[in-house]
């Protein structure tokens, strides 16, 4: 019997990496910024009034439940958003974000405002079911963000990267249920 859990064990740490479905997306269980591997930490679903907005996922370099040393990480990271409803708009996402920023900053952007408002432009563009929106978090440069793999726009400062990291994981999370999600709980 030990000699069969111990096959399995080890089968276990030698298999590929599954991929994980949350609401219907398949998540890839690791992806590469920076020529790193970050590692699928927890996903969730964003929902409100029982719709399923988007699933939230966040990649780190080893798997984490702390929220304060992910936030003060030396090393990349990154957050994706996977579009699943066709009721989510530009306008609609863009207030979410401003709000988030709003409650990471306690309502005090200071310095970050302009940067703010030039992060918001990668949702102009319309969103439609399906879209996936991407964020890597670079310490010491700030967040490049991508609509779709193509990359739309880089904000510089470890500031803004941590509260931009923080409408997710901070004390005032999009949604509480959604951050234990993406922390892997």
């Amino acid at each position: 019997m030990r000699n069969l859990i111990l096959a399995a064990v080890a089968f276990l740490m030698i298999a590929p990496a599954q991929a994980t479905t949350v609401s219907g997306v398949e998540l890839e269980p690791q992806i590469q910024v920076q020529q790193q591997d970050l590692v699928l930490n927890g996903a969730g679903v964003r929902s409100k009034f029982f719709i399923d907005l988007y699933v939230g996922s966040l990649y780190l370099p080893a798997k984490s439940q702390a929220v304060d040393a992910i936030l003060a990480s030396e090393e990349v990271s990154a957050i994706r958003l996977n579009i699943t409803s066709g009721m989510i708009t530009s306008e609609k996402m863009t207030d979410a974000i401003l709000e988030g920023f709003d409650n990471a900053t306690n309502g005090n952007p200071g310095e970050m405002q302009q940067r703010i408002d030039d992060f918001i432009g990668v949702f102009n563009e319309e969103i439609v079911k399906g879209d996936q929106y991407t964020f890597n978090f670079i310490p010491g440069k700030g967040v490049v963000g991508f609509k779709n793999g193509e990359q739309k726009v880089i904000v510089d400062g470890d500031d803004f990267r941590v509260a931009m990291m923080k409408i997710w994981l901070g004390e005032k999370p999009a949604q509480k249920k959604l951050k234990q999600q993406m922390l892997g709980n």
